[in-house]
Formats: structure tokens, C-alpha cells, sequence
């Protein structure tokens, strides 16, 4: 049987493991790798070829976000299984606008997984049931967000930002200078039309993506 070549991208190393003891008990998926950011799931996937990449979208550094679109630009590359905390449904959104054909939350069984691996690595798209359903409701009811017209950077920032981060501490996670910070957080200010991180962050729960 050919087995299904895996790479696992998450910034959490229990998480990684816990992933890999999860489906080395499979007779058909083989776990060939592992990436703690973007940065390195790209290497990682230059080199080793697998088929599908399971991948987190925050991480430090490069996001999966970014890192989707940049591993998908390579030849041949691998079908993009995404696996988050987030279940609103502003991220699956944008990870499979991105170019991911499978979405899933950490909260999903572990049988789930499993499934969605071999049902991307087919080439078929994969998302959660339950986040399908409201993806579906909202299209068919025409919402639209703002922050659906923020670029991928952008939008990085912006969650961070209605997480109540400031400059500095977004610029050291994300690896960028605080100035590029600034520059993105001026831009979303004008694309949002706000005028204060107050103002963002009431956006961010209005669109579901944080707790009031």
C-alpha cells in the first residue's frame, strides 16, 4: 500500500506529537516532517515532497496563511489540510481563498483528522461539518465582513491588534520591524475606516473572530 506522506506544521511541539502518535497507529499515512512556522514548512516541503501538509495559521514568523500561498506558487506542490483553534468562519474563508482544500478545528475527533488527510490527499476538498454549514448559511445569505478586504499581513495584524498587542509586541512575533507594523496598521485604520485599536477590536468580535 502507498502511504500517504505527511508534514506537520505547528508552533507547539506537544501538539506535533501528539498528531504524530495519533497517525503513526495508521496502516496508510506516513509522518515525514515537522515545521514549527511558515518559514520552515516551506523548506521542509521543498525537500521532502509530501503529499498533503497539515498546517496551524498562527504561528510566529510566517503564519499558514502566507506560508499556503508561497508553498502552493513551488512546483508540485502538496494538497494544504488546515488544522486550527479558530472556528469562526472568517478563517476557513480565507485559508481556502488562499489555496488550502481542507479546513479542520482542533476540536474535531481524532478519527476526523484521519479522514480529512486521505480525503485532501485525493484531491477532494475537506471542511468540518459544522463549520460548512455556517459557511454555507452565510453565503447563501450574502454576508460579507469588513476585514474580508484585508491582505493576508494584514489581516495577521489586525487579529493581533484586537487581541490588544501593541506595535512592539506584534512586530516580535510576526518577525517584521515595528515601522512595517505601523505601516500595515495605518492601512487597515483606512481600509476599515477606524480610528483606534478600541474600534478594531469591536470589529473583531462583531465578525465572531474574538469573545466579547
Amino acid at each position: 500500500m502507498k502511504k500517504i506522506k505527511v508534514v506537520l506544521a505547528d508552533d507547539h511541539a506537544v501538539v506535533r506529537m501528539g498528531f504524530r502518535l495519533l497517525l503513526q497507529d495508521t496502516d496508510d499515512i506516513e509522518v515525514i516532517g515537522e515545521a514549527e512556522n511558515g518559514e520552515e514548512a516551506i523548506k521542509i516541503c521543498s525537500e521532502t515532497k509530501p503529499h498533503v501538509l497539515v498546517m496551524d495559521l498562527s504561528m510566529p514568523g510566517m503564519g499558514g496563511l502566507e506560508a499556503t500561498g508561497r508553498i502552493l506558487s513551488k512546483q508540485k506542490p502538496p494538497k494544504i489540510l488546515i488544522l486550527s483553534a479558530h472556528e469562526d468562519t472568517i478563517h476557513p474563508k480565507r485559508a481556502l481563498k488562499a489555496g488550502a482544500i481542507g479546513y479542520l478545528s482542533k476540536r474535531g475527533a481524532a478519527e476526523e483528522l484521519i479522514k480529512a488527510i486521505r480525503q485532501v490527499s485525493s484531491g477532494s476538498m475537506y471542511v468540518e461539518a459544522t463549520l460548512a454549514q455556517k459557511m454555507a448559511v452565510q453565503q447563501f445569505g450574502g454576508d460579507v465582513t469588513p476585514v474580508d478586504i484585508l491582505s493576508e499581513r494584514e489581516f495577521d495584524v489586525f487579529m493581533s491588534l484586537a487581541k490588544g498587542q501593541t506595535v512592539n509586541n506584534i512586530a516580535e512575533v510576526l518577525h517584521l520591524s515595528p515601522r512595517t507594523v505601523g505601516t500595515h496598521l495605518y492601512n487597515i485604520k483606512q481600509k476599515l475606516n477606524v480610528k483606534n485599536q478600541t474600534e478594531l477590536a469591536i470589529i473583531a468580535v462583531q465578525s465572531g473572530l474574538i469573545d466579547p
